[in-house]
């Protein structure tokens, strides 16, 4: 019977662990997948609705890690390019199973403002919590556009979708975010700390 030899890693050398699962070693493999399952899972949080939902999404961005690993520039840092997979993975995700929710425009009345003050009281965990009660294209807008810095135009053009109602998503999950804080924080509602989710039009 054969067995293939481990290349010879150290668990706190990351490069050496990069290069031992290039060659496919299941036992780097798995020491890289532990090393950094919490900040992928944090990730794949963000745009998903269930832990469930966000293990697949986990799972399947680091398959194409690992099967796309001879592109990483080591020179450059891991998490970075980490990242970049798994944020494109769960976009990848919402296109395959969900249904981009067609608004064109506010309606005439509508407040587009978020001006919630409370924001600085809640935990990071709590805000995402709140995140993920969104519909999936209301988190997904938002979370690329506020997190992970594409510009609305940009969003537009990776989901296919017009312009206009990529932004029109984008005001409406601020507003859905503001209306599920206030009800989760009724006391903070006036507490006047000035913090706000910023507005970006870009």
């Amino acid at each position: 019977m054969f067995f293939r030899k481990s290349s010879p890693f150290a668990d706190n050398d990351l490069l050496s662990v990069i290069r031992a699962c290039r060659v496919n070693d299941p036992r780097a493999q798995r020491t890289l997948f532990k090393q950094f399952f919490g900040y992928a899972k944090s990730i794949c949080l963000r745009y998903t609705s269930s832990t469930e939902e966000a293990e697949d999404v986990l799972n399947e961005g680091f398959l194409k890690a690992f099967q796309h690993l001879d592109s990483y520039d080591e020179t450059l840092p891991f998490k970075a390019w980490l990242r970049t997979i798994l944020v494109n993975t769960a976009i990848s995700h919402y296109r395959k199973n969900h249904r981009f929710e067609q608004h064109t425009s506010l309606e005439a009345g509508e407040q587009v403002a978020f001006d919630e003050n409370i924001v600085d009281h809640i935990a990071a965990e709590e805000i995402l919590a709140l995140v993920q009660q969104l519909t999936p294209t209301y988190r997904t807008v938002f979370m690329m556009h506020v997190v992970d810095g594409y510009s609305l135009h940009e969003i537009a053009g990776i989901l296919s979708h017009n312009e206009a109602t990529v932004r029109s998503n984008y005001a409406r999950a601020r507003q859905k975010l503001q209306v599920l804080i206030k009800q989760a924080y009724p006391s903070y509602e006036n507490s006047g700390s000035g913090a706000t989710i910023p507005y970006h039009e870009n």
